[in-house]
């Protein structure tokens, strides 16, 4: 990189923020409401020696700004800002420490925890104290980036929210130990890409794969000291650049990460980022000065009355003040940039009640949410809350404005509880089964709305849900006291591995059980990666610093068991494809239309009448059918629907459940589809109406109706029964394609 001649720095522009590349030179531009000066430093081309510094020259709406047409992509810089170092007011500026870019698209060098990367004498213990050591051997550095990429033919990806199926993965720990994806590739956005990888998601069926964070963030030294790592990422620092740590060439891991969306998009795969908009690796008033807090702490946190301190509502330090529409912003800036020029579909919003915080509490039309459903290119993509935060009135799990999806933990603890065989639990089932209305059927949501999960990263895997009562986090050097310890699993007779037939037995089937619910239940299904074929993580429910086999997805130690549940959830992902009733977008009632002739649900005891507020009383209930009508209205256009009329049972008791299978209008005979006790049983079985039909314990079964013909005239009943033949047909010939034998 040549040298920089100040002579030729000009006043530049306060738009856009960042480090702007314009083909000519670079702008330089800061947000900072309190400083009294910003120093633009730049490095040589390794980005360790500084060889520059220069004021930027004009400050205009709260932004400092500078033009160099010297600077060129690859220019490496970081910022100086200088002003009041104040706590008790809320001012910590210090210009000793190099501070990241807040707008850096790509951000290099690695952080080092030293004494010199705190605003304050850190081994005083007082942050009223002031340090003038350098930060800068020791910090990140912002680089300049060219964002020109040619995509080529690969289409961005829109799938309906009504054929969504979300699969949540980690970049590194899904390939890390996959024995096709090519070593030097494994663990990274290339890895991601391999054919194997976007051939096995594609062939399983999911619709789009949802990453835990990839912004950059940082390595806790607590961590660090105990030979551990921040593995889910929820530490963010950098909220345009993506990870180096993930990328095989860390130098263009921005390209690297572009050419991983364009092969999902070929693969017909969306892609969600999990992002972290809700605080920052900076810490409370005794953690580092690495970007924001030496930019200007006042705008960027929410601070408690004594300005000195920050309001924790994350419980991880700070909160970042949205409040402020500088910050509101920066989120937005970051949003429309991985939107636009990352091409991501959607956005899983970490704590995402504090985003729609104002100072006095959580409002559904608060700023941000407002700004995301006005936004011409947010509303396009999808956006996913996590309802809750650790301050007061946090938990608000339906209560998100229209347009926006929810993480619903009502049905993971609800059907975690049922099929655990816990009392009382049929009238919450019902509610979760159809798409939790009592939350969400306000407002013209729709029952997309609901995103419905088992599991998730945070917690047990599906595997260890069946295979542990306690958790067991022994691992992450915090004497097991961390993590849920409310996780409604069940071992099912041996805590941990075992080699009883009869207990692994009865795990695959709670499994299978499981797995049906979510995928065959109204809302948007969300499988976390592995659950298919029963990952373990050793019974740690809580592995976000375990970065090793721990949490590794082992691809080699996949059996035939492990397999055959793969294949059994690519079957119920085809025929939840096939079967429109499962996904229509309308929430169930339950009440007899008196102009079509057509009750959409029915709620069915063993003896196949309807169930009664007696029976939905008895504490003791285990078993219940649902009776979902084809010809129930599919929209607001008042008319009979076509399609087909479907029955699940579900029995949670330890014996077998005698069922008398309901007479349905329109059709001949019941179908099986799905039979979770005997997943290799006869297909297409034939069940006559009336029938008592034995339903073993803790299975789940699923019917389909098969229509009377009709002669001389094709119905919608008949050819949406022949597309359910047709994809069973398809599930019995393709498998799951793992990319290694």
């Amino acid at each position: 990189m040549s040298e920089f001649r100040p002579s030729r720095l000009s006043e530049g522009l306060p738009y856009p923020l960042g480090a702007t590349w314009d083909g000519l030179g670079v702008n330089f531009a800061l947000f900072s409401a309190s400083a009294s000066r910003v120093e633009l430093c730049l490095f040589d081309s390794a980005g360790e020696r500084e060889i520059e510094r220069i004021v930027l020259p004009e400050y205009t709406d709260e932004v400092w700004h500078g033009y160099l047409p010297d600077a060129r992509p690859g220019t490496i810089y970081g910022y100086r800002v200088h002003g009041p170092y104040e706590p008790e007011a809320g001012h910590r500026f210090n210009p000793n420490k190099l501070l990241l870019d807040p707008y850096a698209k790509q951000v290099i060098g690695k952080l080092t925890w030293n004494p010199a990367l705190f605003g304050y004498r850190m081994e005083s213990g007082d942050d009223l104290t002031f340090d003038d050591r350098d930060s800068a051997p020791y910090t990140y550095r912002s680089c300049v980036i060219d964002p020109a990429f040619s995509w080529g033919r690969a289409p961005q990806r829109r799938t309906a929210w009504e054929n969504t199926i979300v699969y949540e993965a980690h970049v590194r720990g899904f390939t890390k130990l996959h024995p096709a994806v090519p070593e030097p590739l494994r663990g990274t956005y290339a890895g991601l890409a391999s054919a194997e990888i976007t051939s096995y998601l594609s062939s399983l069926g999911v619709s789009a794969v949802e990453l835990l964070p990839v912004h950059t963030f940082v390595d806790d030294s607590y961590l660090l000291e105990k030979g551990l790592k921040n593995y889910w990422g929820y530490n963010t620092i950098g909220f345009f650049a993506p990870a180096r740590r993930y990328a095989a060439n860390p130098d263009f891991a921005f390209a690297e990460f572009k050419e991983m969306v364009a092969h999902l998009h070929a693969s017909g795969l969306e892609v969600i980022l999990d992002v972290v908009y809700n605080h920052t690796a900076e810490g409370n008033q005794l953690g580092p000065t690495l970007c924001f807090k030496g930019i200007d702490n006042a705008s960027y946190y929410r601070l408690a009355p004594d300005r000195r301190y920050y309001i924790n509502d994350t419980g991880t330090g700070n909160t970042v003040n949205l409040s402020n529409s500088r910050v509101l912003q920066l989120v937005m800036d970051s949003l429309r940039y991985w939107a636009t020029d990352m091409r991501i579909d959607g956005f899983r919003f970490d704590l995402a009640t504090i985003l729609g915080r104002e100072p006095h509490g959580f409002e559904e039309e608060g700023r941000f949410l407002d700004a995301c459903r006005q936004d011409p290119v947010l509303s396009e993509v999808k956006l996913i809350a996590e309802p809750w935060d650790m301050g007061p009135g946090g938990y608000q799990v339906g209560r998100f404005s229209p347009g926006w999806a929810e993480w619903n933990d009502a049905f993971r603890d609800t059907v975690r509880a049922y099929w655990r065989g816990d009392e009382g639990k049929l009238p919450p089932l019902a509610a979760r089964l159809t798409a939790s209305a009592d939350l969400f059927a306000k407002r013209g949501r729709k029952p997309w709305a609901s995103i419905n999960f088992i599991t998730a990263h945070d917690g047990f895997t599906l595997g260890d849900l069946v295979a542990y009562n306690d958790k067991h986090n022994e691992a992450n050097g915090e004497d097991n006291k961390d993590g849920h310890s409310h996780n409604l699993s069940n071992n099912y007779g041996a805590e941990g591995p075992t080699d009883d037939r009869g207990i692994l037995d009865t795990r695959l089937r709670q499994m299978r059980n499981m797995l049906s619910t979510l995928i065959l239940s109204r809302g948007t299904p969300m499988l976390l990666g592995g659950d298919e074929f029963g990952r373990s993580q050793k019974g740690n429910n809580n592995s976000y610093c375990q970065d090793n086999e721990i949490s590794w997805v082992d691809w080699q130690g996949i059996g035939p068991a492990e397999r055959d549940l793969a294949e059994f959830v690519r079957k119920l992902i085809m025929i939840r494809h096939a079967l429109p009733m499962l996904r229509r977008g309308r929430f169930l009632t339950g009440a007899f239309d008196e102009e079509l002739g057509v009750k959409d649900v029915s709620w069915l005891t063993p003896s196949g009448t309807e169930m009664t507020e007696e029976n939905w009383n008895d504490g003791n209930g285990r078993c219940l059918g649902v009776l979902l009508d084809g010809r129930a209205q599919e929209t607001g256009i008042r008319r009979v629907g076509s399609d087909s009329t479907l029955l699940i049972i579900l029995n949670s008791h330890t014996d077998t459940v005698p069922f008398t299978l309901p007479e349905a209008v329109g059709g001949a005979r019941w179908v099986r589809l799905i039979d979770t006790s005997d997943p290799e049983g006869e297909p297409l079985a034939l069940r006559d109406f009336g029938h008592a039909y034995d339903v073993p314990a803790r299975s789940l079964h699923l019917f389909v109706l098969q229509p009377t013909r009709t002669p001389h005239r094709d119905t919608g009943a008949e050819r949406s029964f022949q597309r359910v033949v047709q994809a069973m047909d398809e599930a019995s010939t393709k498998s799951v394609r793992f990319g290694f034998d």
